[in-house]
């Protein structure tokens, strides 16, 4: 009986253990495929936000007309800020000074150069009358160099529209001024103008000009929906007397950076902002050559976008934050769940949208970008922002880079 007994005990433990083993799985099972569903759940809510701001953008860019340009020029004070700068110098000046505008004016603010930037403006200035040199060769502590520069260029312009561009651009055309200018309508205080920058072979070029596209279709598109939030130093455009009534930089002037960005930001609104698309309105710019350069140069700029207004700030992040777990759901696909299709529909259907905005919206600005090329460098994009971006929020002091 014992024995019996013993044996009868043997297999009712087993058989709980068996049962428990069961239970463990199937708990297991259960929570897993749980886990998978809330993860497809937040893949494909972050997909559709993006099919949003694709949506939104496509319906700017379809329904943006071409303005009508047909008014008399305004003059126009075109300021240049550089240091160091001499033989970027020597290239640009002269196309500035052959744009056909009958009534502009060039500042080149000359901030603390070393190399022979003063000689080379003083002896321009004997030769062209149109040609301004203001010297800076200190700059107060309490004031970003660039700003304290900017700011007494824009106090030596004689003409009500300022026209902003660094040493390191080149117009597209000899009608960039004019282009620029003939948006300045009555009830407009700022023109947002497009640099792309130059083409070049390799993978780095391609990023980078898939970025500032990128960004171009972003500010330019949220502009024309009535919403602006930012424009570009290196074709930007804007009355003297908004600065000057406005204390200029003031808000932000031991910020680096932020001298366009951050003053569009607290300024612009969907009045008094004209937005100015076209091959005319191009200024394209020198691109960095290294991985490293071009990465500080993005952190600088991401820097700026803490001291955006809320509503942007939220707004940008919502973009960012979609846009890449809408990339990295693509792992997501290889998980075994019966939602796939759906998720795959979502994502072509994003795709399909960003593919259509940015061949429409570079066409419009004047500066195509290979479409084909979109997938694998939003891909790329990704994982950038996801290393520059956390960097940027908790940086509390970034470096220039020129």
């Amino acid at each position: 009986m014992a024995v019996k007994k013993n044996c009868w005990a043997g297999e009712t433990t087993i058989s709980s253990s068996f049962l428990k083993g069961l239970q463990r799985r199937f708990v297991f099972l259960a929570a897993f495929a749980m886990l998978i569903q809330a993860l497809f759940i937040f893949c494909a809510a972050a997909v559709s936000v993006q099919v949003v701001f694709w949506l939104a953008l496509w319906r700017a860019f379809a329904r943006n007309k071409k303005a009508d340009l047909t008014g008399a020029p305004a003059p126009v004070s075109v300021i240049v800020c550089a240091h160091d700068e001499e033989q970027n110098l020597k290239e640009l000046l002269p196309l500035l000074l052959a744009q056909q505008h009958p009534q502009f004016e060039v500042i080149v603010v000359d901030d603390r150069s070393n190399d022979g930037t003063y000689d080379y403006l003083l002896q321009l200035t004997t030769q062209h009358a149109q040609v301004k040199m203001v010297r800076v060769q200190r700059t107060p502590d309490h004031i970003n160099g660039k700003k304290y520069a900017l700011t007494l260029g824009i106090k030596a312009a004689r003409y009500s529209w300022v026209l902003l561009t660094d040493a390191d651009c080149r117009p597209a055309s000899s009608r960039w001024i004019a282009a620029m200018s003939a948006h300045f309508a009555p009830g407009k205080q700022l023109a947002l103008g497009v640099s792309p920058y130059q083409r070049q072979p390799g993978l780095l070029n391609a990023f980078i000009r898939y970025e500032t596209i990128l960004t171009a279709t972003q500010y330019t598109g949220l502009a024309l929906l009535g919403n602006p939030f930012m424009g570009v130093g290196r074709n930007l455009a804007y009355q003297k007397d908004l600065f000057l009534a406005n204390k200029g930089f003031h808000k932000h002037l031991g910020v680096t950076g932020g001298d366009d960005d951050l003053f569009v930001n607290c300024h612009a609104t969907h009045s008094n902002t004209a937005i100015a698309l076209g091959p005319d309105t191009l200024v394209f710019s020198a691109p960095k050559t290294t991985w490293r350069k071009f990465f500080r140069q993005k952190v600088r700029h991401l820097a700026a976008g803490k001291r955006y207004r809320a509503q942007h700030r939220w707004l940008l992040a919502a973009f960012s934050l979609s846009l890449m777990v809408s990339n990295f759901s693509l792992f997501t696909l290889l998980l075994p769940h019966g939602w796939q299709t759906i998720l795959l529909l979502l994502l072509a259907m994003r795709l399909g949208l960003m593919l259509l905005v940015i061949r429409n919206a570079s066409a419009q600005m004047g500066a195509p970008f290979e479409w084909w090329k979109v997938p694998y460098l939003d891909i790329i994009y990704a994982f950038y922002y996801l290393v520059a971006g956390p960097v940027a929020l908790v940086s509390k002091k970034v470096r220039w880079t020129r």
